[in-house]
């Protein structure tokens, strides 16, 4: 059954020991924080809703999917990797060939409608509705980090509409509040929102923003994915849930959210219009610098009676954002195997902060294999800001570093197998880059290495105890040490 909204996703993680109250009275000035990422380093895997908040009389949830089991409940999986091999046969390219294959695709034909957005007249999100009283300081927004440049809206799903095509976009982009009125919207440069910006700006026409905070568990995970541009995250996030999401129209601005958010702030920026952004403590471990960002200004906040203010922190490795990262990567294997059958995995790791490494597994047919894969990968959408990519062999187990670590020292000859480009794209936040947003990346062929890629020697066995000795101890095992 599709979770409707994010209180029925906290009853059921409140049902399962999932949920933690705080009763004692928190500060949203470092303090909540601190508590999220101290549980998060700590693997506590729960929720935690914050009930006493200094300065507020909203509740602040956290760490809402801070564990691999959390995200699977979240989306009503066993497993995320369930939504991939879903993905894949959705995006199966078999088109009907006569009669009878049109009848069979007539049930998948139906499910995809059945998971399109559908607008309906209002909903919890408009309980209560302010527009010259608006204020972003009724937020108990927090501060993060000591050195932080401010207040910083974390998790808003931050919803735009492209100017030329037409195509809604929903990411997630922080937000530094200035004052009541205004905040810094964090877009980078290569992100979908920021074109739009920029293609608004170019004709002078102002970017209408709608940004939501604490929708339900699909349409977050539809924000923080890989979705292609072409691809609306409503109907994936109705896809995720198995039921389309239902919408309502904004008071101020011509964009549609979720029905049953929490809070929606409504504005708009100015073409042209920038202010200095930061310093921020990221999630790659480091405080991003002071740079210009567009200026967003509040027409509206619509909210729920007692309105949620869903958030989450980042830092260094591995905070709550690694294991809705590592959903998504997981999730998208599958359309990835579409354009690449002989990947057979794809892993991000969480502490190669997303964009810096890649550990994908082939199954090799032909020379050179393993670099025309990295190529590719490098060409599609949120991968090119891939650094480090190691192609492995499929007899590789790619999320276990031990067998990665072995594989690539006994498999790679640095000079054969080691690749270099320069001046190439680089993620926004990559401070080692010489450049912003410009630097090299690395390839790494790891596969074993063919006769025809210039290895002239037989390639060892790898060492393995026959199956009838492993059977012969399994069954033992527990005697041994009686």
């Amino acid at each position: 059954m599709p979770i409707n909204d994010l209180r029925e996703y906290m009853s059921i993680l409140e049902s399962r020991g999932k949920l933690v109250r705080v009763k004692p009275q928190v500060d949203p000035d470092l303090e909540v924080a601190e508590v999220l990422r101290r549980a998060c380093s700590n693997s506590l895997g729960k929720a935690i809703l914050f009930e006493n908040v200094k300065g507020s009389d909203l509740r602040i949830l956290g760490n809402a999917f801070s564990s691999d089991e959390l995200v699977a409940l979240s989306l009503g999986v066993g497993k995320v990797s369930e939504i991939g091999e879903k993905l894949g046969n959705l995006m199966n390219p078999d088109i009907p060939k006569g009669i009878l294959d049109s009848v069979r695709a007539l049930p998948r034909l139906r499910e995809m409608a059945g998971i399109a957005p559908k607008t309906v007249k209002t909903g919890p999100c408009k309980d209560i509705v302010m527009t010259a009283n608006a204020s972003l300081h009724s937020l108990p927004v927090l501060r993060v980090w000591p050195k932080d440049g401010g207040r910083f809206i974390t998790f808003p799903l931050v919803v735009t509409r492209n100017p030329d095509t037409g195509n809604t976009n929903i990411g997630v982009y922080r937000m530094q509040v200035y004052d009541e009125k205004t905040a810094g919207m964090h877009w980078q440069l290569h992100r979908s929102s920021s074109l739009s910006q920029r293609d608004a700006e170019r004709i002078g026409k102002r970017t209408e923003v709608a940004a939501v905070i604490g929708a339900d568990p699909a349409t977050i995970f539809a924000a923080v994915s890989p979705v292609p541009d072409a691809f609306d995250e409503y109907l994936f996030a109705g896809f995720v849930r198995g039921k389309g999401v239902d919408l309502v129209d904004c008071e101020t601005v011509d964009l549609k959210v979720p029905a049953n958010s929490e809070i929606v702030l409504e504005g708009y920026i100015e073409p042209g219009e920038r202010k200095p952004e930061g310093p921020f403590g990221d999630h790659t471990g480091y405080y991003t610098p002071v740079e210009s960002y567009p200026v967003f200004h509040l027409t509206a906040m619509t909210r729920r009676t007692d309105a949620i203010y869903h958030t989450t922190v980042v830092g260094k490795p591995v905070q709550e954002d690694a294991f809705l990262a590592k959903a998504a990567g997981s999730a998208f294997t599958a359309p990835v195997r579409l354009l690449l059958p002989e990947v057979t995995g794809l892993y991000l790791p969480p502490e190669g902060v997303f964009t810096g490494l890649a550990i994908v597994s082939i199954k090799k047919r032909y020379p050179a294999q393993a670099k025309k894969v990295m190529m590719a990968l490098w060409g599609l959408p949120q991968l090119m800001f891939l650094k480090f990519i190691i192609v492995l062999d499929d007899d590789i187990d790619i999320t276990n570093l031990k067998e990665v670590l072995w594989a690539t020292t006994t498999r790679v000859d640095p000079l054969r197998d080691i690749i270099l480009i320069g001046n190439a794209v680089t993620d926004s936040l990559d401070h080692s880059s010489p450049l912003p947003n410009v630097g090299s990346k690395m390839g790494i062929d790891a596969t074993k290495k063919w006769r025809e890629e210039g290895y002239e020697r037989e390639w060892p066995e790898v060492v393995d105890a026959d199956d009838a000795t492993k059977s012969l101890v399994n069954n033992k095992w527990n005697s041994y040490f009686a």
